[in-house]
């Protein structure tokens, strides 16, 4: 009798699992309905700030939904970054990614509110560019060696922005300074975009920025571009040394990617990967990016997976090496 009570239950139970899966495939197959959040978790007129306006009026063409970029500053893209992390995972909210508050910030805060391997699904990798160290027209350093012997002679004296105490640019200046021997005062700022306004105007020495962003104010001559961090000389700067052919074992560069919440439908996420592939190797967005100094980066979710992981264990590497301690 027992059993017998049992069977509807049961039954009961196997249709709704039989039901669950075609609904499921029938939603992904009709994503998206409706407008998609695009997260930016910095102040307007940084360089991620720049990759997110750049690729959101194309993939809204590509998806034929409007995509909204929404700036979320603060915490060193913490804020913003949480916010992905915890959005509905239906693919209506993503994240535009960055070095600072996923790979960076884990490895050096005590805590941070999110995991960044549990917490999010990589749709794929968009585009990477290397910082160029600038200064502001006061320093008269012309090259990067002229600048680390300028700072050696005012050891604690001159300072540096960034966009954020952990990000990319703070964390990449300390490796420097540890390399080549220099003191400088970190002045964090809330998103790359003031810092360069306050580099500008003079609030501070230098800062490591990205090329897109610090090209209309060199080629203006409002501030002088002493050093490329990347591992070879942008073709939109020829005559600028990298940092290592200065002398300076330092890479310094920065990779943005889209990221959807955990657990959002494989559907969805491989209908956003496929659409988002086809805008960053496509124009307008390749040539605007290429303009600017971006590489195209395009990969696979799993490929994107693999580089964060990768990411985290390099970055845990270098804060250990440079001495850098933990913050809770």
């Amino acid at each position: 009798m027992g059993g017998r009570g049992d069977s509807p239950i049961i039954a009961g139970a196997v249709s709704v699992a039989l039901l669950a899966s075609p609904i499921a495939n029938a939603q992904e197959a009709s994503f998206p309905t409706k407008p998609i959040r695009l997260i930016v978790a910095s102040a307007p007129g940084g360089p991620n700030d720049v990759v997110a306006r750049i690729v959101a009026t194309p993939w809204s063409d590509a998806l034929g939904r409007p995509i909204v970029t929404d700036n979320r500053a603060g915490a060193a893209g913490l804020i913003g970054t949480e916010l992905g992390a915890k959005a509905p995972p239906d693919g209506y909210t993503l994240l535009l990614g960055f070095q600072g508050p996923l790979v960076i910030a884990p490895n050096l805060n005590a805590t941070v509110p999110y995991d960044t391997l549990k917490d999010f699904a990589p749709v794929s990798l968009a585009v990477s560019a290397p910082f160029v160290l600038l200064v502001n027209l006061n320093i008269p350093a012309m090259t990067g060696k002229e600048l680390v012997a300028f700072a050696r002679a005012r050891r604690g004296k001159l300072n540096f922005a960034s966009g954020g105490a952990g990000t990319g640019s703070h964390m990449s200046m300390e490796v420097l300074k540890h390399v080549a021997g220099i003191d400088a005062v970190h002045v964090a700022y809330k998103g790359a975009g003031p810092g360069m306004t306050a580099l500008v105007s003079g609030e501070v020495d230098m800062m490591l920025a990205g090329v897109g962003a610090a090209l209309p104010h060199v080629n203006a001559k409002r501030l002088r571009a002493v050093a490329i961090g990347g591992d070879k000389r942008s073709p939109l700067l020829p005559n600028v040394p990298t940092l290592i052919e200065s002398g300076y074992a330092v890479n310094a560069s920065s990779w943005y990617g889209m990221l959807a919440p955990a657990a959002t439908p494989p559907g969805v996420v491989a209908h956003l990967h496929q659409s988002l592939v086809r805008v960053l190797n496509g124009s307008p967005a390749h040539g605007r990016f290429s303009e600017l100094g971006f590489n195209i980066d395009a990969s696979t979710p799993l490929a994107f997976s693999a580089l964060i992981r990768d990411e985290l264990r390099t970055w845990r590497n270098v804060i250990a090496a440079a001495g850098l301690k933990s913050r809770n």
